[in-house]
């Protein structure tokens, strides 16, 4: 009979800088791609902040795979339900580290922003290391279930938390849409907003730089 067991290892992962963290900052992005992402291309959607203003870190989900037959592209996954638990744990460690590596003194404007699969670490990472953010951005992503009111009372009040989606998002049923928005308004009460755009799953860079000009 067949026994899994575990260990405990030390490895290393990259992640994407854009812009400089400067004393002309006003708004520091961490940033969660979706399934099938690399970091150094879903940065490109932040290109057209303002680079004095926005310093962006864009993570990488530690799970790479090959996306075609071919073996030419290369994707990545945050978790799947293989462990999870213990996957969500690893994730969290690292971008603990991507963050204290980053991130020393006094934060300007912090914006956490996960986009599709990126919005189950988002809000994990946010709710399970108590992070005062000042906007919570959850892109056309599943909130996960496991997450409770009590997990996301430590925020300021003045804190934001915006679910944003297309009218047309092939991913997001009405079924879903209603259950999404329960489920938000449950754990954020009036902190949440929900803003709806026209178009498909794909990340909104219009709606990026209005956060980034009005938050």
């Amino acid at each position: 009979m067949s026994i899994e067991k575990q260990v405990s290892y030390t490895t290393s992962n990259s992640y994407s800088t854009l812009n400089s963290l400067t004393k002309k900052t006003k708004n520091v992005w961490i940033a969660f791609h979706g399934l099938g992402y690399l970091s150094k291309y879903f940065i490109d959607y932040f290109s057209e902040l303002d680079p004095e203003e926005n310093y962006i870190i864009a993570l990488q989900a530690p799970s790479k795979y090959y996306q075609d037959r071919k073996f030419k592209h290369v994707g990545a996954s945050w978790l799947t339900r293989e462990n999870t638990a213990i996957e969500t744990e690893n994730v969290l460690n690292y971008v603990d580290a991507v963050f204290k590596e980053e991130i020393s003194g006094d934060l300007p404007n912090l914006i956490v922003m996960g986009y599709s699969q990126g919005v189950s670490i988002a809000a994990r990472w946010v709710a399970k290391r108590k992070i005062q953010c000042d906007t919570l951005l959850l892109h056309s992503g599943g909130i996960p279930n496991e997450l409770e009111p009590k997990d996301f009372e430590f925020l300021n009040p003045t804190a934001k938390v915006i679910y944003l989606y297309g009218n047309k998002d092939e991913y997001i049923t009405e079924a879903r849409k209603t259950e999404e928005q329960l489920k938000g308004s449950e754990l954020f009460k009036n902190r949440l907003s929900i803003e709806v755009f026209d178009g498909i799953h794909e990340v909104n860079r219009d709606y990026l730089l209005e956060i980034s000009k009005h938050v």
